[in-house]
């Protein structure tokens, strides 16, 4: 598994965000999600967002994922 992997996987399930995905050694990855489908939801209702758009790479291939999840304004400051 590599971070471009994980970005697109992400992407293709939300297609609005803007994505930054980190991990050098292949099982342990950061990423950075700021998503407006993330407005009106707690922390863990985003992460099952991400986590759903990687199925089964979860667990498997992905051994650890460090989510930030955060709405567009979040992410300005706002």
């Amino acid at each position: 598994m590599d971070t471009r992997t994980i970005h697109d996987l992400i992407q293709s399930g939300l297609p609005d965000a803007d994505i930054s995905v980190e991990g050098a050694d292949g099982v342990h990855f950061e990423a950075r999600v700021v998503s407006p489908a993330f407005a009106g939801k707690l922390p863990l209702a985003r992460h099952r967002m991400v986590y759903a758009t990687l199925g089964e790479h979860m667990g498997n291939a992905i051994h650890a994922l460090s989510l930030r999840t955060l709405t567009p304004e979040e992410a300005a400051g706002g």
